[in-house]
């Protein structure tokens, strides 16, 4: 809220995945491991109270005024560490702040449960559009600065939420003065309603928290099963190994990556994590030999991963990632290669998952499916559609394994862009910002029972092969030339942004900014099919911090 960035427009992450390994608290330990933990803990008590007892007092009950009073994820931590640094200059090196951070979210995070409904941001998802929430008018008094997850990742009792609107109104006093604050009480409103609303909605002690302190938090060393999608790209699957490895942070994690893509290309990879609060896996390391950074999170009994990986200086560019524990007694479909079948036709496509090497492959009534090569965690098949083949939503099972997301079709009714609407930012240019670019697929659907396009009861089919192209959104669009100066549609999807910085070739000098109407065209037998979305170009954001 407010700090400044470290570097250009970046912040330094969390000061944690960069690091070798991490401090995770967890079940099995070794008693040298547990030692290390318990050292970790000790060394993040010391550290509050040396560098932090001189401002933030003690209470009558032992607590640290403020400090003991909040609850929030490791994002949520690195950021107040960050302001104290930055605003208050409190002497913390980086090695002293990833003591505290790990310190602070173990002690005092969120439970699996608590941050679920707010993990997009955490994952730096593109094209999430929150929606607005009714509750105390929180979109209006809190939302129009930054995101609702951004308050909803966090935890405090109702005293503690109007401390916090005290600090907002002392640390920026034209607060009350900008937009949708001059049209009402906002002084009233902020001091007694808001912190009301939010103590009740994000409060300091819940039962889902003392739940998962006293739960016993999972070691996820081990092999898993691993599956996802990168939209653009297409899916992938196949395997990783974590090993645990103890240091002197504490307990930490190594992954390694052995997948392929949909079209069987390889794609290895390698990095090193911490576990926050028992779940909030962070890592850094390479996929196909590039930087990236790791958001998952793992299940209360640590049987799952969920989450996504993305470049690590271009947060937008990433893809899902879904994990099962390999062996288990359970089968259990991830994801496959390709997500539909057309009638009348056959497709080599590879299911992956655990327990993939036992039990019959079906697609359902009217598609047969040759084994062409099977182990515990994959399968591939020829799989061929009879062009009778009744289309609509197909139900994969392997064995006892049971996966939704398939569908047959003959041919298709509409086409959507995805995302419907999003936005890409101008950068580079020789400044210090890079450009942040847009990934749209063009996806096929099936009419519901209603046989209506667009309709909740579509069938999705998948993305398909399209073409695509960019038009003005609107006439003041047409009028500037966006198309001509925003940037570039690739040939897969990708829209890449033009350069920062003032155009002396526009209309009045001004920068590549662009208000466009996307266009995704399908050819699907004799019948062509567009679907359209929104992108708007738009400026750099030159504060970006862990959670927007």
């Amino acid at each position: 809220m407010g700090q400044k960035p470290r570097g250009p427009g970046r912040w330094p992450g969390l000061l944690l995945g960069a690091v070798a390994g991490g401090v995770v608290f967890g079940g099995a330990l070794t008693v040298a491991q547990d030692a290390l933990a318990d050292d970790g803990r000790m060394q993040g008590r010391a550290l509050v109270e040396e560098r932090c007892s001189a401002c933030h007092q003690k209470e009558a009950d032992g607590s640290l005024h403020r400090i003991d009073h909040v609850r929030k994820t490791p994002e949520g931590w690195t950021m107040t560490l960050f302001r104290m640094r930055q605003f208050h200059g409190v002497a913390l090196s980086d090695e002293e702040q990833r003591t505290l951070v790990r310190y602070f979210a173990d002690r005092q995070g969120l439970a699996p449960e608590e941050a679920a409904p707010y993990r997009y941001v955490l994952e730096r998802r593109p094209s999430v559009v929150e929606e607005p929430v009714t509750d105390g008018d929180l979109t209006v008094m809190c939302a129009r600065c930054h995101s609702v997850a951004r308050v909803g990742l966090q935890r405090r009792d109702e005293d503690e939420w109007r401390r916090l609107v005290n600090f907002h109104l002392g640390q920026w006093p034209t607060i009350e003065y900008s937009a949708q604050g001059r049209d009402r009480k906002w002084w009233e409103i902020a001091s007694t309603e808001i912190p009301q609303t939010l103590g009740g909605k994000f409060p300091f002690r819940t039962d889902a928290w003392t739940s998962w302190q006293a739960a016993p938090k999972p070691d996820l060393s081990g092999r898993w099963a691993v599956a996802g999608h990168r939209a653009g790209i297409g899916s992938y699957g196949g395997t990783a190994t974590v090993t645990k490895e103890a240091t002197k942070d504490g307990d930490g994690y190594r992954i390694a990556y052995d997948l392929t893509d949909s079209a069987g290309k390889p794609l290895k990879g390698e990095g090193r994590s911490t576990v926050f609060t028992g779940y909030e896996w962070r890592g850094t390391g390479t996929l196909d030999g590039k930087p990236v950074r790791e958001v998952f999170a793992a299940s209360r009994d640590g049987s799952r991963l969920d989450g996504r990986w993305f470049l690590t200086q271009q947060d937008e560019v990433g893809g899902s990632l879904h994990a099962v524990r390999a062996g288990g007694a359970d089968s259990t479909i991830l994801g496959t290669s390709q997500s539909f079948l057309k009638a009348g036709s056959t497709a080599r496509i590879t299911l992956w998952g655990s327990g993939l090497d036992r039990g019959e492959v079906g697609f359902g009534p009217g598609v047969s499916a040759k084994i062409l090569s099977r182990g515990p965690t994959s399968v591939t098949v020829e799989a061929t559609a009879a062009a009778d083949a009744v289309p609509g939503a197909r139900s994969l099972t392997v064995g006892g394994a049971k996966s939704a997301g398939f569908a047959v079709y003959a041919t298709l009714d509409s086409i959507r862009v995805e995302p419907d609407f999003t936005i890409a930012r101008v950068g580079g240019n020789g400044g210090p910002v890079p450009p942040m670019t847009a990934q749209f697929e063009a996806v096929g659907y099936l009419n519901g029972p209603d046989s209506k396009p667009g309709t909740a009861d579509d069938v999705r089919v998948g993305p398909m092969p399209a073409s695509w192209s960019v038009e003005p959104f609107n006439d003041a669009a047409a009028q500037m030339e966006d198309v001509k100066f925003a940037g570039a549609m690739g040939s897969n999807g990708l829209f890449t942004p033009a350069g920062a910085g003032p155009n002396p070739q526009r209309q009045f000098g001004t920068n590549n900014i662009g208000d466009l109407k996307v266009v995704g065209t399908v050819i699907d037998g004799s019948a062509t099919l567009t679907g359209t979305g929104r992108l708007i170009s738009t400026v750099q954001r030159w504060n970006d911090p862990p959670i927007h």
